[in-house]
């Protein structure tokens, strides 16, 4: 330090720490002449004294003016350094140009440079380290000094680089806006240095980088994206290969309150997207992942990049992006349903684009997680998204049948919760999957199998979507097979309560459903043939929880002897409530176009005496003031007056009630077996008996309220009390049925 107090006189001392910047800015002019003459010299052990002195005295003084002049005076030495080192850059410029240098020149240029390196180590940290002072004026300095700095030493300023990028991100968001200004024109000097430099390592400038990726202060997020844009526009630096360490952090600046930021994270943005369309070699996947959690953003500007990016990843990386698939597919399916117009165009197209595109599990590809993603966008709140769930299942079932039947165990379920979707358009397409997994005989019998236990969970369910399912299902799978399952299914049922809601509702959409049409027509051949009766066999066995439904499908089958059996083997258990609200259905059935062919017999009724009974039988059991007696009432009266002789009328009341049946079998002259309709009727009065047994429990269990008790009873005497007879007059040639309000004969 001796050395050092006697080449700088002392007044220049005092002027360098004087308050008024004149004196300090003089000082420092002669420092600088000082040490350019040391530098011409050699003496450079005097230049360190020199500048340990400005650190220690100066630049670490406790108080500001000192602080102040050390800056301005270690700026001074380091120009006063600069023809020295201008000569040293020379030769090291040389050296890096011919790469070759005989070993002895090497250690000389090695001689020459060091005293240079070893006085900047001295200079630099000092004047960086006043870049976190408390006093604004000297952070103020500190950027003034720097900037000094770096226009002599230029290029040899990068191994600083580092360290002065750290401090310039601190200072971009200086509260001190002239400090904010010193550190911006420091920032742009750095980067014309970087730009020009050859030995800039992007390396080692990465994780600096992506570190502060994330900071909010929208000073430090223009100071990040400047840097990122500069450097990007650099030829010999490829930022692109960096890409996916600070991509999240440029989506994250799209939020941004500052419109500015916006923009210049969207312009930065924007570059690097058309890079990536021009370039060969790209890293699809790191980013990929980036840009799905991306487009889940509240931002609606966010999402919108998002999509935007991965739909031309999609396009441009294809069969690269197999593995990623699911995280895409994640991304595409909510954002189909956004509320933004562009971002649901886009995405649409994304999913056409990824539908399109054919990969195989070898290449990567998981089914499994595909499924996963589809059965969690079922749950979507969106319909737009349901349905494209839906689609994605019914593809893979298409293209990877085997694979996605083995994860069934997982999406049965969850397709099974769909059919209670509020949209007709998602159990459409439910049942179009359904459909196309029960195509193997053990996963048909299994929906069929879910499907009654799904109903038997949510009657609200039956009531509401029952018909829909059932008939959609007709159509995908032969109405006939699913009929026939269905009954399979219910005949055993131990919930008799719901195995007689589940067979009226069958036998209801049997009875009404245009789909149904066939199954009808072969139901209407079970006396003359083989299929027919076949199929009424297997639906009897269940149609048996209800006797209404027994009876429709008698008069389906034209079984009407069979039929008015039924309903003679009817006890007063079976006429409550629930099987009068049955009957009205079927009496206002009787009057649809379905049953046209019951309405045209009527007009013989000496050809049809069991469709007479059945049809005055049904009337007997109706309430008189019921609108369903009405109607069945007039509809009677149409029937043309027939008298039946004495000796038909005993052969009809003597004779087997099946006797017309097998005589239809015979004048049909095939070997069609006649239906034993005598187990059937035991079979029939067997599940009554049950169902007897099953309501009286009921009665007795404390959950049944005693309100509904007495509801069902007095409709039970009501009906009784109301119910007319039939009116039976004594004829010169015996008894006959008479219609009422007919003439009679």
């Amino acid at each position: 330090m001796a050395d050092a107090l006697s080449l700088i006189p002392a007044n220049v001392f005092r002027n360098l720490a004087d308050k008024l910047y004149e004196k300090r800015k003089n000082a420092a002019l002669e420092i600088e002449g000082i040490i350019k003459q040391l530098t011409l010299s050699g003496e450079h052990d005097k230049i360190s004294a020199v500048i340990n002195l400005l650190t220690s005295e100066f630049a670490g003084s406790p108080q500001a003016n000192h602080r102040k002049g050390g800056l301005i005076g270690l700026a001074a030495a380091t120009v006063g350094l600069g023809t020295d080192a201008a000569q040293h850059l020379e030769v090291r410029l040389t050296c890096y140009i011919y790469e070759v240098f005989p070993a002895v020149l090497c250690y000389r240029l090695f001689l020459l440079t060091y005293p240079f390196w070893m006085i900047l180590q001295q200079i630099v940290p000092p004047v960086l380290k006043s870049f976190a002072d408390q006093d604004s004026r000297v952070r103020y300095y500190a950027c003034e000094a720097l900037y000094n700095i770096a226009k002599v030493v230029r290029g040899d300023f990068i191994v600083f680089f580092n360290k002065i990028f750290d401090a310039l991100c601190k200072l971009s968001a200086d509260s001190d806006p002239s400090v904010q200004s010193a550190a911006h024109l420091l920032d742009r000097l750095i980067k014309d240095i970087v730009t020009e430099s050859d030995q800039f390592s992007i390396e080692e400038f990465i994780p600096l980088l992506r570190e502060r990726m994330n900071v909010l202060n929208p000073y430090v997020r223009q100071f990040l994206v400047g840097w990122i844009t500069v450097l990007d526009s650099v030829p010999d630096i490829d930022m692109l290969g960096f890409l996916p360490d600070f991509l999240d952090g440029l989506f994250n600046m799209l939020s941004d309150s500052s419109h500015e930021i916006r923009q210049q994270a969207d312009s930065a943005l924007s570059e690097f997207l058309q890079e990536i369309k021009n370039s060969p070699n790209v890293d699809y996947g790191r980013m990929a992942e980036i840009l799905v959690q991306r487009a889940g953003s509240s931002d609606e500007f966010t999402r919108l990049t998002a999509i935007t990016w991965i739909n031309e990843f999609v396009k441009l990386g294809r069969e690269q992006l197999v593995p990623y698939y699911a995280e895409i597919l994640g991304a595409i399916l909510p954002c189909i349903s956004d509320k933004e117009e562009k971002i649901r165009v886009i995405a649409r197209e994304t999913n056409e684009e990824l539908r399109g595109i054919h990969a195989d599990p070898a290449d990567g590809f998981n089914i499994d997680a595909i499924l996963s993603i589809a059965r969690r966008e079922l749950t979507s709140e969106w319909e737009a998204t349901r349905i494209e769930a839906l689609q994605w299942i019914s593809k893979l079932l298409v293209r990877h049948r085997n694979e996605v039947i083995s994860y069934l165990n997982y999406t049965f379920d969850s397709l099974m919760n769909a059919l209670s979707d509020s949209s007709n358009r998602v159990v459409l397409l439910v049942l179009e999957v359904h459909a196309c997994i029960a195509e193997d005989p053990q996963h048909f019998c299994h929906l069929i199998e879910l499907l009654v236990r799904k109903f038997q969970r949510d009657r609200a369910l039956l009531q509401r979507r029952g018909a829909l399912i059932v008939r959609r299902l007709c159509v995908l799978l032969d109405a006939e097979r699913v009929y026939r399952q269905f009954s399979l299914n219910l005949e055993h049922e131990t919930d008799l309560s719901f195995a007689s809601i589940m067979v009226q509702a069958l036998n209801l959409i049997l009875l009404t459903s245009s789909e149904l049409a066939d199954l009808r027509a072969l139901v209407k051949q079970s006396l003359v043939n083989s299929s027919g009766k076949d199929l009424f066999i297997s639906l009897y066995s269940s149609w048996c929880h209800s006797p209404m439904a027994t009876i429709s499908l008698c008069l389906l089958a034209q079984a009407y002897s069979h039929a008015s059996s039924i309903i003679q083997s009817l006890c007063e258990e079976d006429i409550n409530a629930k099987f009068l609200v049955q009957l009205d259905k079927l009496i206002r059935l009787l009057e649809t176009p379905i049953f046209a062919y019951i309405r045209l017999q009527l007009l013989e009724p000496g050809k049809h005496t069991w469709l007479l009974k059945t049809l005055y039988g049904l009337l007997m059991l109706l309430p008189q003031q019921s609108a369903a007696f009405k109607i069945l009432r007039t509809r009677l009266k149409t029937v043309p007056s027939y008298t039946l002789g004495v000796e038909q009328l005993k052969r009809t009341s003597s004779e087997n009630p099946y006797s017309q049946i097998l005589q239809v079998t015979e004048d049909s002259r095939t070997q069609y077996t006649a239906i034993d309709f005598q187990s059937q009727l035991q079979k029939f009065e067997q599940m009554q008996h049950r169902h007897r047994l099953h309501s009286r429990s009921q009665l007795q269990s404390p959950n049944l309220s005693s309100s509904t008790m007495s509801q069902e009873i007095q409709i039970s005497e009501e009906s009784r009390e109301s119910s007319p007879q039939p009116e039976i007059t004594q004829h010169p040639s015996g008894p006959s049925w008479n219609v009422p309000g007919q003439l009679r004969t």
